[in-house]
């Protein structure tokens, strides 16, 4: 059987098996490694979901501002969000042959590539970013905002790029848990402060959008902290090699980029293309981009469980690939994907019941709520396609080959970009319209990764 052909140390897996004699995750141990990821995304969400909520009391250029201004550093964060994919997906391998020494010089060596990164990013920003946010707004009032918004927004690279791969570390080893202790430390954290800083309550200063982009930096800054405190206290720093001086070390630096330059490229190249969407909505209106970044909040909220299954899938194919059970990959995505699909079809039943509940925590205003529906209903169809095929698709970047899954991705999203441009910026459809290209692209995306699965040569990558 499969533990059974395994070293004795490799068998590192043992504590999730229920049955030793059985070559398969059960649901039960899918979930324990799944849950705390949720609970991580849900708190680390907390600031985009607050951010919105808090802003659509202030106004919808706020709102807008925050939108336009929040993807530009999501999409800058999303290049060191895929090297830390990467290096996870390597630090799972790692851990999966039991050469756990092996694990700390990965972590270690990204934290130090991502602050370089960092450093270089926050200085190109500085001085670009009004620039290039000229050339992609058109509203005058709304570029003011997003340039206020993003100028002390930026700051949170030199946070937010290490905390990536604190939780490449953790979800490699698979010890999930302290993610949400974290998560919830920054979520309060940020709860707080954007109810003080925004609005000047309890003798803070009312600085509102300004406060919202400094609030989501002392968050960001407060799991920093956490981590680093954490790791020292709470891990074995010698058994995963984390007891030695962090320098540079260019051999390991180049085969973690051999694998996190596809991701990196592929993740940036995903959220440029979101971006995209919004470019093209703000220009049918203030009022259709306030929609969007509503439904943006909902949307990116429901998906949680299957960002965290997803999640989960990676890891997971590539511990059970790096401990020998390669013939059980497939199993082992179906079996997620399934417990995916039955989560988010209860979360698009109640957002579909009721809708208006949802809306409301964001805007009181009635017409907003109601010309938001449509596009809730567009986007629960997507989050059903989507619950399958991120599963799959993570599933290939688990295996190592992450240069095939940059290639499917970018197939997918040409495609994507083309529907967007027709109804978007040239029929300048209704936002509910628009929204149906997040079904054109997961369906894209699930089809041509079963292609894949089932046709390509992926089981031999070592990585």
């Amino acid at each position: 059987m499969f533990c059974g052909r395994l070293m004795p140390k490799r068998c590192i897996f043992a504590f999730l098996f229920l049955n030793s004699y059985i070559n398969m995750y059960t649901n039960k141990d899918i979930w324990k490694v799944s849950y705390p990821i949720l609970l991580a995304l849900l708190a680390q969400n907390i600031i985009n979901v607050t951010d919105t909520a808090f802003l659509g009391h202030v106004g919808e250029v706020e709102l807008g501002a925050s939108a336009m201004g929040g993807l530009l550093y999501i999409c800058i964060f999303t290049v060191a969000f895929g090297f830390s994919t990467g290096s996870q997906i390597l630090i799972g391998r790692r851990n999966g042959e039991g050469r756990y020494r092996d694990v700390g010089p990965v972590m270690l060596q990204g934290c130090l590539f991502l602050l370089t990164m960092a450093t270089v990013l926050f200085g190109l920003c500085q001085w670009s970013a009004p620039a290039i946010v000229r050339m992609l707004i058109s509203s005058d009032t709304i570029y003011e905002a997003t340039c206020e918004f993003l100028y002390w927004r930026m700051f949170g690279f030199f946070f937010s790029f290490v905390n990536v791969m604190f939780r490449a570390l953790y979800v490699g080893i698979t010890r999930t848990k302290v993610l949400t202790f974290n998560a919830i430390i920054m979520a309060v954290v940020n709860v707080f402060l954007d109810y003080t800083l925004i609005f000047g309550h309890w003798g803070f200063p009312e600085m509102g959008l300004k406060g919202a982009a400094i609030a989501s930096v002392i968050a960001e800054a407060s799991s920093t902290l956490f981590c680093i405190i954490w790791t020292a206290m709470g891990v074995d720093l010698k058994k995963f090699g984390l007891n030695r001086m962090p320098r540079f070390d260019f051999e390991l630096l180049g085969r973690i980029l051999s694998i996190s330059c596809f991701t990196m490229v592929q993740y940036f190249l995903s959220m440029a293309t979101w971006f995209v969407f919004f470019m093209a909505v703000e220009r049918l209106g203030q009022r259709e981009l306030a929609i969007a970044n509503i439904i943006r909040s909902i949307y990116i909220v429901l998906l949680i469980p299957v960002q965290a299954l997803s999640t989960t899938a990676n890891t997971l194919v590539s511990n059970l690939i790096g401990a020998g059970g390669i013939d059980h990959v497939m199993s082992l995505m179906k079996k997620i994907a399934k417990v995916s699909l039955g989560i988010v079809a209860v979360c698009v039943l109640l957002s579909v019941l009721f809708p208006q509940l949802l809306l409301a925590i964001y805007t009181n205003e009635s017409v907003l709520i109601a010309e938001s529906v449509p596009s809730l209903h567009v986007v629960g169809v997507a989050m059903l396609v989507a619950s399958v095929s991120n599963i799959y698709f993570n599933g290939i970047s688990g295996t190592g080959n992450t240069q095939a899954a940059l290639w499917l991705e970018t197939g997918t999203l040409v495609v994507y970009g083309i529907y967007i441009f027709c109804v978007g910026w040239w029929a300048r459809a209704a936002v509910s319209v628009c929204f149906t290209a997040e079904i054109l692209y997961y369906g894209l995306q699930l089809l041509t990764s079963l292609i894949y699965l089932k046709k390509a040569k992926w089981q031999n990558k070592r990585i």
